[in-house]
């Protein structure tokens, strides 16, 4: 197994990841850490203390999609695992993502169990459902652990943060979009796989804990908004058939205007703006990718309609569950739900 980690000024987290993989129960794994230019000290720590790391380093910040490529290529496993800079594992991790791999053979690519590194009773993501809007929803965020997210199973896709791919599957797909630089990278990965008739399986079993936003600081961000905002149109141009932006206009159009509500109300409108024009200047690149996408799908629009139908289910559920626990009503999500799935 080839491990990545993309790393950006994450030295106050590596040491507790690098250990974390030091303990694991299973030692058939290769490390490699991918620096987008750090500042921070981070080359120096792995060169000292983990010289059985390789090491890509970079002069500047080329993104998490460059540095995740960067990574997969210099690797040769037939499986690779993407690991987040600011995780932690459980010890038997590897060993579970590895049993599933060898167990699973209909499956293409893998979504560990991902938990709040702060409080563990609580879950960070359970493999990620999709919205029609164009984006992913990771399953269980905020939620309480519990039964329902303790049985493996079939999801739409896994946040790159802690997914383990066959190498073949990335081969086949082109692996992420480096126009995306970071955030949707891996929506966008999971959007093309289902449209491909690829499938991702949920590993229960194998669980990382994850801080979270640790190289931007926050959730919630000039940076994240930007690229959000941009992204999520690209994801739409580049990946959605005219029948489908057709049929989900309404959903498309329902969360586009509770997106631009919610930077408003974050007061990142500027941002919010940055990310539309910057989605204008890379629009015609997207329309060039498009065509490609569009004609390796191996789904029917109908055939993608339902799984993209079923997923938004899965995410507005588990959005009302956490809700639910929270004391707070579903209304408006009931009436979406009857209006629009």
């Amino acid at each position: 197994m080839d491990i990545v980690i993309p790393n950006f000024n994450g030295k106050v987290f590596l040491r507790s990841c690098l250990d974390s993989l030091r303990r694991q129960n299973c030692s058939d794994f290769r490390v490699i850490v991918v620096d987008n230019g750090s500042s921070d000290g981070s080359i120096d720590l792995l060169a000292l203390e983990y010289p059985e790391v390789k090491v890509i380093s970079w002069a500047e910040n080329r993104g998490f999609s460059a540095a995740v490529n960067a990574g997969i290529v210099a690797g040769s496993s037939p499986l690779v695992f993407l690991l987040n800079n600011d995780t932690e594992l459980d010890e038997q991790c590897l060993d579970k993502l590895i049993a599933a791999a060898r167990e699973k053979t209909e499956y293409d690519f893998f979504a560990a169990k991902m938990l709040n590194y702060h409080d563990r009773d609580y879950l960070d993501g359970a493999g990620d459902a999709f919205l029609r809007g164009g984006v992913g929803y990771r399953l269980g965020t905020m939620e309480s652990d519990g039964d329902f997210y303790n049985v493996s199973r079939q999801v739409f896709g896994a946040c790159a943060g802690a997914a383990l791919y066959r190498r073949d599957f990335l081969e086949e797909l082109g692996a992420f979009d480096e126009d995306f630089f970071a955030y949707l990278e891996d929506v966008d990965l999971n959007f093309r796989a289902n449209s491909r008739g690829k499938k991702c399986w949920y590993v229960s079993e194998a669980r990382v804990y994850h801080i979270g936003s640790a190289t931007t600081g926050s959730k919630i961000n000039p940076f994240t908004v930007s690229l959000s905002t941009r992204n999520n149109l690209c994801l739409l141009v580049k990946n959605y058939p005219l029948s489908l932006l057709l049929r989900f206009a309404p959903a498309i159009c329902v969360y586009q205007f509770c997106w631009l509500c919610f930077v408003v109300k974050k007061f990142q409108l500027f941002a919010y703006c940055k990310g539309i024009v910057n989605f204008l200047s890379i629009l015609p690149v997207m329309i060039a990718k498009r065509k490609g996408n569009l004609s390796m799908a191996a789904l029917s629009s109908a055939e993608l309609a339902g799984l993209m139908c079923s997923a938004e289910r899965e995410a507005i559920h588990s959005i009302m569950r956490r809700r639910e626990e929270n004391g707070k009503g579903n209304r408006l999500f009931s009436i979406y739900q009857r209006l629009f799935l």
